[in-house]
């Protein structure tokens, strides 16, 4: 079995191509399609998909077209989200992988309709997969509600209104939770469905994406803090400045990194439930935070 870094490695390039093949053939207005494509086919860490990659490898099972489809799915909400949080009205982010976020290029209007493309677009891919129609529609709900009023977008909310406040710890958690972590196990429980994987096996999977969602936030928190622009691929410093709760901002700097660490080994004792699949894969995932870390 792979580790994290190989698998992203062998991964990575067939599900770029996947991207940008499948973008240019189905759009067609052409402002529309730069805009959709500039964001989508920026680059990124490809968390979400490699994860429902991963739980297929995990079950011996094929990454095929229809596994391409439903990451790809969700990778186009990912960057739906990202277009509409750096948005004036929003983050007010003029950075993002490297380069200027989608507004500043196409203008916000623009970037809003791309945003409103993208998030669409997703429903449309996984349902034009080869899978059979009552798998189709599970993966539509399991995306649906992730993305949606009690998930994802629910967690924007609680982020804007939270600026205003101080957030106690479990309040903070709930929050990224929600904005974060809800898209991250949709993408562990989608890989499920797609594995035909049994209600235990799929408990596991969720508490572990469950740790996981929360590590990844713990550590953007603290590489706002420790990190520079340059290497991170947006603005840093701006939750300080903005005066957002962090988790730095709220345990300290060691505070939140042994809160890392903790997430982590809460996220690695999950795993060790997961029985009939090989978990080394999954676990190998925990060494991106180290990676990070380390950049």
């Amino acid at each position: 079995m792979t580790d994290f870094t190989t698998f992203g490695q062998q991964q990575r390039p067939q599900f770029e191509a996947y991207l940008e093949q499948a973008l240019a053939y189905q759009l067609e207005e052409p402002t529309l399609k730069k805009a959709m494509q500039y964001s989508v086919m920026a680059g990124g860490k490809r968390l979400r998909p490699l994860l429902l990659f991963a739980v297929l490898e995990s079950a011996k099972l094929p990454i095929d077209l229809n596994a391409m489809r439903v990451a790809g799915a969700l990778e186009l909400v990912h960057s739906y989200s990202l277009i509409h949080d750096d948005l004036p009205a929003m983050d007010n982010d003029d950075l993002r992988r490297g380069r200027p976020t989608n507004h500043k290029v196409f203008g916000e209007a623009q970037a809003i309709l791309a945003g409103d493309g993208l998030l669409t677009l997703a429903f449309d891919w996984l349902t034009t997969t080869n899978l059979p129609a009552d798998k189709q529609v599970q993966l539509v709900r399991i995306l649906a509600q992730a993305a949606g009023a009690n998930g994802m977008v629910a967690g924007q909310v609680e982020d804007i209104e939270g600026q205003t406040k101080q957030l106690r710890l479990a309040q903070l958690k709930q929050l990224h939770h929600l904005k974060t972590g809800c898209l991250i196990e949709a993408a562990v429980e989608m890989g499920a469905l797609l594995a035909d994987l049994n209600p235990i096996q799929k408990a596991a999977l969720l508490t572990f994406a469950k740790y996981y969602g929360l590590a990844f936030q713990i550590q953007d928190d603290i590489l706002d803090v420790t990190s520079t622009a340059a290497v991170m691929g947006k603005a840093v410093h701006k939750d300080a400045i903005e005066q957002k709760n962090t988790f730095p901002g709220l345990l300290g700097l060691a505070g939140a990194q042994a809160e890392l660490e903790q997430t982590c080994q809460q996220a690695q004792q999950a795993l060790q439930s997961l029985i009939g699949l090989d978990q080394t894969l999954l676990n190998s995932f925990l060494s991106y935070f180290d990676e990070q870390e380390n950049k």
